[in-house]
Protein backbone atom coordinates (compact mmCIF):
# COMPACT_ATOMS: atom_id res chain seq x y z
CA UNK A 1 0.00 0.00 0.00
CA UNK A 2 0.87 3.71 -0.29
CA UNK A 3 0.25 5.81 2.67
CA UNK A 4 0.12 9.64 1.57
CA UNK A 5 -0.97 12.90 4.33
CA UNK A 6 -2.75 15.53 2.35
CA UNK A 7 -2.58 18.88 4.43
CA UNK A 8 -3.52 22.61 4.11
CA UNK A 9 -6.41 24.51 4.89
CA UNK A 10 -8.12 23.54 1.78
CA UNK A 11 -7.85 20.22 2.29
CA UNK A 12 -11.68 19.08 2.81
CA UNK A 13 -12.67 20.89 -0.22
CA UNK A 14 -10.01 19.37 -2.37
CA UNK A 15 -11.59 16.05 -1.60
CA UNK A 16 -14.63 16.47 -2.10
CA UNK A 17 -13.42 17.48 -5.47
CA UNK A 18 -11.24 14.25 -5.91
CA UNK A 19 -13.28 11.23 -4.37
CA UNK A 20 -16.45 9.92 -5.35
CA UNK A 21 -17.66 9.37 -2.09
CA UNK A 22 -18.52 12.66 0.42
CA UNK A 23 -15.81 13.26 3.00
CA UNK A 24 -18.33 16.12 4.94
CA UNK A 25 -19.24 12.25 6.47
CA UNK A 26 -16.21 11.89 8.24
CA UNK A 27 -16.26 14.49 11.39
CA UNK A 28 -15.00 12.83 13.87
CA UNK A 29 -11.21 12.85 14.22
CA UNK A 30 -9.36 9.25 13.09
CA UNK A 31 -12.96 8.04 11.12
CA UNK A 32 -12.14 6.42 7.95
CA UNK A 33 -13.76 6.13 4.86
CA UNK A 34 -13.76 4.05 1.49
CA UNK A 35 -14.39 5.47 -1.64
CA UNK A 36 -13.16 5.76 -5.46
CA UNK A 37 -11.17 8.10 -6.71
CA UNK A 38 -12.35 8.83 -10.44
CA UNK A 39 -11.35 10.24 -14.34
CA UNK A 40 -13.54 12.92 -16.11
CA UNK A 41 -15.44 9.84 -17.68
CA UNK A 42 -16.06 8.04 -14.46
CA UNK A 43 -13.69 5.45 -14.36
CA UNK A 44 -11.97 4.45 -11.25
CA UNK A 45 -8.81 5.34 -11.08
CA UNK A 46 -7.75 3.94 -8.06
CA UNK A 47 -10.24 2.85 -4.91
CA UNK A 48 -9.11 3.78 -1.62
CA UNK A 49 -9.25 4.63 2.68
CA UNK A 50 -9.43 8.05 3.14
CA UNK A 51 -9.02 9.01 7.28
CA UNK A 52 -9.52 12.13 8.98
CA UNK A 53 -7.45 13.53 11.16
CA UNK A 54 -8.06 17.44 11.63
CA UNK A 55 -9.52 19.96 9.78
CA UNK A 56 -5.67 20.26 7.81
CA UNK A 57 -4.76 16.81 7.75
CA UNK A 58 -6.45 13.94 5.87
CA UNK A 59 -4.40 10.36 5.07
CA UNK A 60 -5.40 8.54 2.24
CA UNK A 61 -4.02 5.17 1.51
CA UNK A 62 -3.71 3.90 -1.93
CA UNK A 63 -2.68 0.66 -3.85
CA UNK A 64 0.90 0.44 -4.51
CA UNK A 65 0.57 -1.17 -8.05
CA UNK A 66 -1.00 2.26 -9.10
CA UNK A 67 1.10 4.65 -7.06
CA UNK A 68 2.45 7.05 -9.40
CA UNK A 69 -0.41 7.63 -11.76
CA UNK A 70 -2.21 7.87 -8.58
CA UNK A 71 -0.12 10.45 -7.37
CA UNK A 72 0.20 12.67 -10.02
CA UNK A 73 -3.27 12.42 -10.69
CA UNK A 74 -3.79 13.93 -6.71
CA UNK A 75 -0.61 16.60 -7.26
CA UNK A 76 -2.32 17.75 -10.27
CA UNK A 77 -5.69 18.63 -8.68
CA UNK A 78 -4.26 19.48 -5.35
CA UNK A 79 -2.48 22.56 -6.62
CA UNK A 80 -5.63 24.73 -7.26
CA UNK A 81 -6.37 24.11 -3.76
CA UNK A 82 -3.12 24.60 -2.10
CA UNK A 83 -2.83 21.36 -0.39
CA UNK A 84 0.33 19.20 0.07
CA UNK A 85 1.29 16.34 -0.72
CA UNK A 86 3.56 13.87 1.08
CA UNK A 87 4.28 10.26 0.06
CA UNK A 88 5.02 8.53 3.76
CA UNK A 89 8.00 6.46 1.96
CA UNK A 90 9.35 6.14 6.18
CA UNK A 91 5.96 4.14 6.85
CA UNK A 92 5.24 0.26 6.57
CA UNK A 93 2.34 -1.15 6.78
CA UNK A 94 1.14 -4.11 8.16
CA UNK A 95 -2.06 -6.01 8.53
CA UNK A 96 -3.20 -8.34 11.01
CA UNK A 97 -6.23 -10.04 10.13
CA UNK A 98 -8.67 -13.10 11.80
CA UNK A 99 -11.10 -14.25 14.41
CA UNK A 100 -7.75 -13.82 16.58
CA UNK A 101 -6.30 -11.01 15.33
CA UNK A 102 -7.31 -8.45 18.10
CA UNK A 103 -6.16 -10.92 20.85
CA UNK A 104 -2.92 -11.86 19.88
CA UNK A 105 -1.86 -8.02 18.76
CA UNK A 106 -3.12 -6.96 21.69
CA UNK A 107 0.50 -8.44 23.35
CA UNK A 108 2.54 -6.56 20.96
CA UNK A 109 0.05 -3.12 21.20
CA UNK A 110 0.77 -3.20 24.79
CA UNK A 111 3.81 -1.46 24.07
CA UNK A 112 2.11 1.23 22.28
CA UNK A 113 -1.29 1.46 24.08
CA UNK A 114 -3.49 -1.56 23.97
CA UNK A 115 -5.86 -0.26 25.80
CA UNK A 116 -6.65 2.47 23.03
CA UNK A 117 -6.11 0.65 19.99
CA UNK A 118 -8.69 -2.40 21.32
CA UNK A 119 -10.97 0.30 22.07
CA UNK A 120 -11.35 1.68 18.58
CA UNK A 121 -14.42 1.20 16.81
CA UNK A 122 -14.69 -0.05 13.30
CA UNK A 123 -13.06 2.31 10.18
CA UNK A 124 -11.20 4.32 12.87
CA UNK A 125 -7.34 4.81 13.15
CA UNK A 126 -5.87 6.66 15.72
CA UNK A 127 -1.88 7.71 16.44
CA UNK A 128 -0.49 6.01 19.58
CA UNK A 129 3.09 6.42 20.20
CA UNK A 130 4.27 6.82 16.62
CA UNK A 131 2.46 4.31 15.31
CA UNK A 132 -0.88 4.36 13.02
CA UNK A 133 -3.50 1.50 14.08
CA UNK A 134 -6.60 1.41 12.39
CA UNK A 135 -9.16 -1.10 12.66
CA UNK A 136 -9.68 -1.83 9.14
CA UNK A 137 -8.75 -4.52 6.56
CA UNK A 138 -9.01 -5.96 3.70
CA UNK A 139 -10.61 -9.40 4.11
CA UNK A 140 -13.75 -9.05 5.48
CA UNK A 141 -12.27 -10.21 9.01
CA UNK A 142 -11.60 -8.22 12.42
CA UNK A 143 -8.29 -6.85 12.67
CA UNK A 144 -5.77 -4.02 12.55
CA UNK A 145 -3.79 -2.04 9.59
CA UNK A 146 -0.28 -0.54 11.57
CA UNK A 147 1.28 1.70 9.95
CA UNK A 148 4.56 1.98 11.73
CA UNK A 149 8.05 3.05 10.97
CA UNK A 150 9.58 1.12 8.41
CA UNK A 151 12.48 0.20 10.06
CA UNK A 152 10.77 -1.38 12.66
CA UNK A 153 8.53 -3.81 10.25
CA UNK A 154 10.75 -6.67 10.21
CA UNK A 155 11.11 -6.83 14.26
CA UNK A 156 7.48 -6.11 14.50
CA UNK A 157 6.33 -9.17 11.78
CA UNK A 158 8.49 -11.34 14.01
CA UNK A 159 6.99 -10.40 17.25
CA UNK A 160 3.73 -10.87 15.51
CA UNK A 161 4.91 -14.65 14.48
CA UNK A 162 6.09 -15.38 17.88
CA UNK A 163 2.74 -14.60 18.98
CA UNK A 164 0.80 -16.76 17.25
CA UNK A 165 0.25 -14.93 14.27
CA UNK A 166 0.45 -16.69 11.01
CA UNK A 167 2.46 -14.99 7.96
CA UNK A 168 0.16 -15.00 4.76
CA UNK A 169 0.52 -14.13 1.09
CA UNK A 170 -1.44 -12.49 -1.74
CA UNK A 171 -3.07 -15.56 -2.24
CA UNK A 172 -4.55 -15.85 1.17
CA UNK A 173 -5.94 -12.40 1.03
CA UNK A 174 -6.99 -12.43 -2.32
CA UNK A 175 -9.23 -15.56 -1.62
CA UNK A 176 -10.11 -13.68 1.78
CA UNK A 177 -11.71 -10.74 0.23
CA UNK A 178 -13.45 -12.12 -2.67
CA UNK A 179 -15.30 -14.81 -0.14
CA UNK A 180 -15.64 -11.15 1.47
CA UNK A 181 -17.34 -9.44 -1.60
CA UNK A 182 -14.50 -7.06 -2.07
CA UNK A 183 -13.54 -5.58 -5.19
CA UNK A 184 -9.86 -5.94 -6.59
CA UNK A 185 -8.42 -3.14 -8.21
CA UNK A 186 -7.06 -4.04 -11.96
CA UNK A 187 -9.67 -6.87 -12.00
CA UNK A 188 -13.28 -5.71 -10.91
CA UNK A 189 -12.68 -2.28 -11.88
CA UNK A 190 -10.36 -0.11 -13.39
CA UNK A 191 -10.25 3.37 -15.60
CA UNK A 192 -12.69 2.25 -18.10
CA UNK A 193 -15.32 0.94 -15.95
CA UNK A 194 -17.78 2.94 -13.71
CA UNK A 195 -18.88 2.18 -10.18
CA UNK A 196 -22.33 2.05 -11.25
CA UNK A 197 -20.88 -1.15 -13.26
CA UNK A 198 -18.68 -2.84 -10.62
CA UNK A 199 -20.74 -3.38 -7.33
CA UNK A 200 -19.49 0.20 -6.14
CA UNK A 201 -22.32 2.63 -6.52
CA UNK A 202 -22.86 2.64 -2.68
CA UNK A 203 -19.41 4.19 -2.61
CA UNK A 204 -20.69 7.42 -4.93
CA UNK A 205 -22.42 10.52 -2.63
CA UNK A 206 -24.49 11.85 -4.97
CA UNK A 207 -25.83 14.22 -2.47
CA UNK A 208 -25.35 17.16 -1.80
CA UNK A 209 -26.00 17.94 -5.84
CA UNK A 210 -23.83 20.70 -5.52
CA UNK A 211 -20.87 18.99 -5.04
CA UNK A 212 -19.06 18.73 -8.23
CA UNK A 213 -16.84 15.85 -7.95
CA UNK A 214 -14.18 14.63 -10.72
CA UNK A 215 -16.54 11.80 -12.89
CA UNK A 216 -19.77 13.16 -11.48
CA UNK A 217 -21.44 14.43 -15.44
CA UNK A 218 -20.29 10.64 -16.65
CA UNK A 219 -22.29 9.14 -13.78
CA UNK A 220 -25.62 11.95 -13.90
CA UNK A 221 -25.38 10.56 -17.57
CA UNK A 222 -25.33 7.25 -17.05
CA UNK A 223 -28.17 7.58 -14.49
CA UNK A 224 -30.28 9.69 -17.00
CA UNK A 225 -29.91 7.06 -20.21
CA UNK A 226 -31.62 4.25 -17.35
CA UNK A 227 -28.88 3.48 -15.71
CA UNK A 228 -25.64 0.88 -16.20
CA UNK A 229 -26.19 -1.36 -19.04
CA UNK A 230 -23.63 -4.23 -17.36
CA UNK A 231 -23.47 -4.91 -13.37
CA UNK A 232 -20.94 -6.56 -11.30
CA UNK A 233 -22.78 -10.36 -9.77
CA UNK A 234 -21.31 -12.95 -7.73
CA UNK A 235 -21.58 -16.48 -8.76
CA UNK A 236 -21.08 -19.85 -7.23
CA UNK A 237 -20.39 -22.86 -9.05
CA UNK A 238 -23.02 -25.43 -9.41
CA UNK A 239 -20.81 -28.18 -11.38
CA UNK A 240 -17.08 -28.94 -10.33
CA UNK A 241 -14.67 -26.51 -11.46
CA UNK A 242 -12.65 -24.02 -10.88
CA UNK A 243 -13.75 -20.19 -11.41
CA UNK A 244 -10.85 -17.67 -12.89
CA UNK A 245 -10.81 -14.52 -14.09
CA UNK A 246 -11.52 -13.49 -17.70
CA UNK A 247 -13.61 -16.68 -18.39
CA UNK A 248 -16.75 -16.23 -20.82
CA UNK A 249 -20.46 -16.20 -19.20
CA UNK A 250 -23.11 -17.08 -20.86
CA UNK A 251 -26.41 -14.93 -20.36
CA UNK A 252 -29.21 -16.66 -21.77
CA UNK A 253 -30.82 -14.51 -24.24
CA UNK A 254 -28.39 -11.74 -23.55
CA UNK A 255 -24.83 -10.39 -24.74
CA UNK A 256 -22.29 -12.58 -22.94
CA UNK A 257 -20.07 -11.38 -19.85
CA UNK A 258 -16.89 -12.18 -18.42
CA UNK A 259 -15.38 -13.13 -14.76
CA UNK A 260 -13.09 -10.43 -13.53
CA UNK A 261 -12.19 -12.78 -10.07
CA UNK A 262 -12.44 -16.20 -9.45
CA UNK A 263 -11.02 -18.79 -6.73
CA UNK A 264 -11.89 -21.78 -4.86
CA UNK A 265 -13.64 -20.60 -1.87
CA UNK A 266 -12.43 -22.93 1.37
CA UNK A 267 -15.35 -21.75 3.68
CA UNK A 268 -17.61 -23.14 1.36
CA UNK A 269 -15.92 -25.51 -0.74
CA UNK A 270 -17.43 -24.29 -3.62
CA UNK A 271 -15.84 -22.21 -6.51
CA UNK A 272 -16.83 -18.75 -6.65
CA UNK A 273 -16.68 -15.64 -8.95
CA UNK A 274 -17.38 -11.90 -9.42
CA UNK A 275 -18.62 -11.74 -13.18
CA UNK A 276 -19.44 -8.23 -14.89
CA UNK A 277 -23.09 -9.34 -17.23
CA UNK A 278 -25.53 -7.57 -18.92
CA UNK A 279 -28.05 -5.23 -16.23
CA UNK A 280 -30.83 -7.94 -17.30
CA UNK A 281 -29.53 -11.57 -16.24
CA UNK A 282 -31.45 -13.76 -13.90
CA UNK A 283 -29.98 -16.31 -11.66
CA UNK A 284 -28.56 -18.87 -13.50
CA UNK A 285 -25.52 -18.73 -16.31
CA UNK A 286 -23.03 -20.86 -17.69
CA UNK A 287 -19.15 -20.26 -17.28
CA UNK A 288 -17.03 -21.45 -20.46
CA UNK A 289 -13.98 -23.30 -18.31
CA UNK A 290 -11.79 -24.36 -20.99
CA UNK A 291 -14.19 -24.79 -23.47
CA UNK A 292 -17.15 -26.85 -21.31
CA UNK A 293 -20.41 -24.61 -20.12
CA UNK A 294 -20.60 -25.40 -16.41
CA UNK A 295 -23.61 -23.84 -15.19
CA UNK A 296 -23.08 -21.03 -12.20
CA UNK A 297 -25.82 -19.52 -9.94
CA UNK A 298 -25.57 -15.68 -9.72
CA UNK A 299 -25.61 -14.40 -6.07
CA UNK A 300 -24.88 -10.98 -3.98
CA UNK A 301 -21.87 -10.84 -2.43
CA UNK A 302 -20.24 -11.39 0.25
CA UNK A 303 -19.99 -14.46 0.30
CA UNK A 304 -18.41 -15.27 3.93
CA UNK A 305 -18.30 -12.46 6.39
CA UNK A 306 -16.39 -13.51 9.65
CA UNK A 307 -15.87 -17.26 8.44
CA UNK A 308 -19.74 -18.03 7.66
CA UNK A 309 -21.41 -18.65 4.93
CA UNK A 310 -24.05 -16.19 3.90
CA UNK A 311 -25.47 -17.73 0.35
CA UNK A 312 -28.55 -19.88 1.14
Amino acid sequence: MCVVDLKGGRVRPFLRTLVANDVDKLVRPGKALYTCMLNESGGVIDDLIVYYLSDSWFRVVVNAGTRDKDLAWIRQHAREFDVGVLERTELAMLAVQGPEARPKASKLLSRVGAATALELDTFVGREIDGWFVARTGYTGEDGFEIMLPAGDAERVWRELNALGVASCGLGARDTLRLEAGMNLYGNDMDEKTHPFESGLAWTVAMEPRDRNFIGRAALEAVKAGGGAKRKLVGLLLEDRGVLRSHQKVIVPGLEDGETTSGTFSPTLERSIAFARVPSAAGSQVQVDIRGKLLNARVVKPPFVRFGQSLIK
